[in-house]
This record gives structure tokens, C-alpha cells and sequence, in this order.
């Protein structure tokens, strides 16, 4: 919340959200970052190496967290929400017999999470919106189910695009090459908010004016959030 807030504050871009080159953190918190120095419980902002894997939203210990079982981490979860929260094209439901992924039991040797991922989701009716979902989720597994960062040889993917990366920081890369998307997602889920109601066709206009304006104010917080205020559909909305 920190982090948001202060990008609120001080009326930084929005794309911070996808790619920062520092942190907000507590002593508590950057220890389970990794990231020395920190004394206390107040929030200070910490500038990451060059080589960190944090940064942006996908660094973040809650949203890792969030994304995962409590016993382990899932791609498929932390793929779902990079498409749904970010990119805004969420894949479809689970068809209802999808099922579960068996893992093995003690005593078997076992196999790599992806070697039965793979498995679960070879069945034709899974298998399309696995190939979207997976690869971004395996990017990071750099991260355990908590957060922490650890080490893992098993973090490549490609999108069906062809988009190839390996790594947290990689797919952060893929993802500012996508920011057309994470902004028009942005702009449409702060004037549906905004507006109470979900947004329709009729409404694309009003999304690329907000868009054109911020462009023009270097994607600032204000920039948006004015837009949505002075857009036509929120000056004549219905009470």
C-alpha cells in the first residue's frame, strides 16, 4: 500500500507499477527482501541493485503470496493474475472437468512442478489457455510461495507470440513492451470504478481521451484519474 500510495503522492508514472527501481520497506520487509540497512518499522524507500528480481508490482511479497498454495508457489495462478490484473485479458474459466494436478506421492521419485504441469494440461481442452498462462508464471519462480527470492533453474518461458524470457526481470521487460495494454487496462478499470457500472462499447472514446491526455503528461497518477474526472461518461453519468 505503501508503494501506491507514495506513487499517488508524488505523482509518479503509472508504468512504476510495472518496473521501479527501488522499494518501500520496513525493517521486517527488507529482510525478507534480502536487502540490508533497514532499521525499524517505518516505511523507507530503498533503491534495489541492479540485479534484483523486486521491482514493480511482480517483486512484491503480497502479491507473490497471494498467488500461490500455502504449501507451494503456482504459475498457473501467478499467470492468471498478470493477465486478469494487469494485462486485462483474463482466459477463460477451468472447464468443469479440468480436475487437479496429482503430485507425487512420498516415495516415488519426483518429478519436476513443470513436468506435471504439463501433464494436468495436456489435455486438448486445457491446453490453449495453458500455453497463454503458464510461461508467465514460471517466470517467477524465482520466488517462493512467501516471496522470498531463491534460487531455480526452471524459470524460462515464451509466449505463443514468441516472446522468449527467463527470470522475474526478463518478464518484467516483455511486460513494459506490452504498457499500451497494462495502460489501457488501467485507464478502463479506474473509469469503470469511477462510473459503477461496467464500461461498454460506447465508451471507447472516452478510454482513448483519457489515454491521449495522460500521454501528454508523462502517464502521471493525476493524468489519469483527472481524465476519468473530466471524461463526458463521468460528468453525465446517471445518479
Amino acid at each position: 500500500l505503501t508503494f501506491i500510495d507514495q506513487l499517488r503522492l508524488d505523482n509518479r508514472s503509472v508504468f512504476e507499477l510495472l518496473k521501479a527501481d527501488y522499494a518501500w520497506v520496513n525493517e521486517d520487509l527488507a529482510k525478507h527482501y534480502g536487502l540490508p540497512g533497514v532499521k525499524g518499522d517505518k516505511f523507507t524507500r530503498v533503491a534495489l541493485p541492479p540485479d534484483s528480481p523486486r521491482g514493480g508490482l511482480l517483486g512484491m511479497g503480497a502479491v507473490l503470496a497471494m498467488t500461490s498454495h500455502t504449501h507451494r508457489t503456482s504459475p498457473t495462478l501467478r499467470g492468471k493474475w498478470i493477465l486478469d490484473v494487469l494485462l486485462g485479458t483474463p482466459p477463460p474459466p477451468p472447464p468443469p472437468d479440468a480436475g487437479t494436478i496429482k503430485e507425487d506421492k512420498k516415495g516415488k521419485d519426483p518429478r519436476s512442478f513443470r513436468e506435471l504441469l504439463a501433464q494436468h494440461a495436456g489435455a486438448p481442452v486445457c491446453a490453449s489457455c495453458h500455453r497463454r498462462i503458464d510461461p508467465l508464471g514460471f517466470a517467477l519462480e524465482g520466488f517462493n510461495a512467501v516471496g522470498e527470492a531463491r534460487e531455480t533453474s526452471d524459470a524460462a518461458g515464451a509466449l505463443p507470440t514468441g516472446e522468449r524470457f527467463n527470470g522475474a526481470r526478463e518478464l518484467r521487460e516483455v511486460l513494459v513492451g506490452r504498457r499500451d495494454r497494462f495502460l489501457r487496462n488501467l485507464v478502463e478499470q479506474a473509469l469503470s470504478y469511477a462510473l459503477g457500472r461496467e464500461l461498454g462499447s460506447y465508451d471507447d472514446a472516452a478510454v482513448r481521451e483519457i489515454e491521449a491526455a495522460a500521454a501528454k503528461e508523462g502517464y502521471t497518477f493525476s493524468s489519469i484519474f483527472l481524465g476519468v474526472a473530466r471524461s463526458h461518461p463521468f460528468r453525465h453519468r446517471r445518479t
